[in-house]
């Protein structure tokens, strides 16, 4: 044969082995990626491999916002006390809860009711005189895993979750954001330092509640004011300046400080405590536009004498009341007289003026309950 020809043979020997060749590395290279199933169902086994290993090791799986709250929720009471409506939370494994001292001032035994309406009775076990925090021991919620307590401060613009009962419609979530820090200010006898300032609605019923992390479900803050002026303004004491006290009340019970409720079971300055915190109670409830409270707290002569809606109509043109110097003086057959300075802001002509007033009330019990039964009130120049 010509070297031509042997030339051409040897080529195509060449480009048929390199094909057989591929072939081969094709077929074994194609086994290996199918191996144990399509190459998409390998990757997701993967990938549920990685997740099922971070749980197993405790690494945390982002919880959604819906969850946070169904888990909080469990967690978050309504207290009903002979002041009024309010709300707490369970903080520890004892089954205390924590909550507002306005909430339960004036009461040693509260009712407590779950976010599946089952009531139990719970004991104020620690109730603050300057700073409104107050702890309440129910056994009852022992059973319960309490909610995570934030160890780090919150800042502004974290979205924050609201609890309670306002208005007593329980089981209530507001959502907002930290909208400013370090705010100050005083209603007696209460000083409120360093607070949050929050843009979730809050109103009367919120107070005791917790202040959620919106990302991580931790407490941040126990919900305790609110400023009724163009828009609602919350406030809520950051739970890392009140937790020690907090915790030395669940260690070592301070009964002391507990106002009972029964005028025969009282001495004198737990009285005076009680009609004094009645009083706050009344202006509280007035700055908090939560007129139903206010007025519920008169007495049945008062009433019949002034009309909700007339009572009503009397404060709609006060923005906001600031009480100081307030005392007691105890007159005889559980009845007292509470005197205090007012200091009211008050809209007159599409302007608001702020006027001083020297108030004076009768305190006393109707059917077992302390009622502000008389008052009048006296402008000061």
């Amino acid at each position: 044969m010509s070297k031509r020809t042997w030339s051409t043979i040897i080529s195509c020997a060449i480009i048929i082995g390199a094909g057989a060749g591929g072939v081969f590395w094709i077929h074994q290279h194609s086994e290996d990626q199918l191996q144990g199933g399509p190459r998409l169902a390998v990757v997701a086994a993967k990938e549920t491999e990685t997740t099922a290993a971070k749980t197993a090791s405790g690494t945390k799986v982002k919880k959604t916002r819906k969850q946070i709250i169904e888990e909080s929720q469990k967690k978050v009471v309504t207290i009903e006390s002979s002041s009024g409506l309010g709300s707490g939370f369970l903080y520890n494994d004892k089954g205390d809860v924590i909550t507002n001292a306005h909430v339960v001032e004036g009461s040693k035994e509260v009712t407590v009711r779950t976010l599946n309406h089952e009531e139990y009775k719970g004991t104020v076990i620690g109730i603050g005189e300057e700073t409104d925090v107050a702890v309440v021991r129910v056994p009852d919620l022992k059973k319960l895993t309490p909610l995570t307590i934030a160890k780090a401060k919150a800042e502004t613009g974290d979205e924050v979750l609201a609890l309670g009962s306002p208005l007593g419609l329980e089981n209530t979530v507001t959502t907002g954001i930290i909208s400013g820090v370090g705010r100050s200010f005083e209603i007696p006898p209460y000083i409120y330092s360093n607070l949050y300032q929050i843009s979730a609605p809050i109103t009367h019923g919120n107070s005791g509640g917790p202040l959620i992390h919106a990302e991580t479900g931790e407490v941040l803050g126990i919900n305790s004011a609110v400023v009724e002026q163009e828009g609602g303004i919350g406030f809520s004491i950051p739970i890392t300046s009140v937790l020690k006290q907090v915790q030395a009340w669940s260690e070592k019970p301070n009964a002391t400080t507990v106002v009972q409720t029964t005028g025969g079971n009282t001495g004198t300055s737990g009285i005076s405590a009680e009609a004094e915190g009645l009083v706050t109670n009344f202006y509280l409830s007035l700055n908090q536009s939560d007129y139903v409270t206010a007025y519920a707290l008169l007495g049945s002569e008062w009433q019949s004498g002034t009309s909700y809606a007339k009572f009503r109509e009397g404060y709609l043109n006060t923005s906001y009341v600031t009480i100081s110097g307030i005392s007691s003086t105890d007159k005889g057959n559980d009845e007292l007289e509470v005197t205090a300075t007012i200091t009211a802001d008050e809209r007159r002509d599409g302007e608001y003026v702020t006027t001083k007033y020297k108030v004076t009330y009768q305190v006393g019990y109707e059917n077992g309950q302390l009622k502000i039964l008389h008052g009048q009130g006296k402008k000061m120049k």
